[in-house]
């Protein structure tokens, strides 16, 4: 298991918070345990360790100033204490601060979720026919005969890909 924060070394501590009904795990390296102050369980907060990059990176985003959410009025300080943000409305209020942030945590910024294979493969497919069929338009409304012909063979090869991917049947 990697650690949480840098993600490139084993995790060898492991440390887990519950919060009435709430659970939280955090997995770190030792180097990063150390730098986050975990061996001092009165100093060491979750949030501070999760949010601890996040909240610096938003407060810096801000210049300074309190920014706080126009739906539910959840500020820099709200984040940092809960470990969460408020509101969908909060993602767009506290975005500057928060895309470095999800980077560190994440392989990117945009959630993409768990696909099926067959599934993934034939949303690019469809994806990649759309992007096709409008350049072909654009093609024919601009006489360009040559890349229309291509493009038209293209979207033959993607239509044929499309139908040979296998689909998952419910058991």
């Amino acid at each position: 298991m990697l650690c949480c924060i840098c993600k490139e070394r084993e995790a060898t501590v492991h440390y887990t918070k519950i919060d009435g009904d709430k659970v939280q795990k955090v997995d770190l390296c030792e180097e990063c345990s150390k730098t986050k102050g975990v061996n001092d369980p009165v100093g060491f907060e979750l949030a501070d360790l999760l949010l601890g990059l996040g909240s610096k990176e938003i407060e810096q985003s801000s210049g300074g100033v309190e920014i706080k959410c126009s739906r539910c009025g959840f500020t820099q300080a709200d984040f940092k204490k809960a470990g969460r943000l408020g509101c969908p409305e909060c993602y767009k209020t506290f975005a500057e601060g928060l895309e470095g942030l999800l980077k560190t945590m994440h392989k990117g910024t945009r959630h993409t979720g768990k696909v099926p294979e067959a599934l993934r493969q034939t949303r690019e497919l469809s994806d990649r026919l759309k992007t096709l069929q409008k350049r072909l338009t654009k093609a024919v409304e601009d006489e360009n005969f040559e890349q229309a012909a291509s493009l038209r063979d293209e979207i033959k090869q993607m239509n044929a890909r499309l139908n040979n991917i296998p689909t998952t049947e419910a058991r």
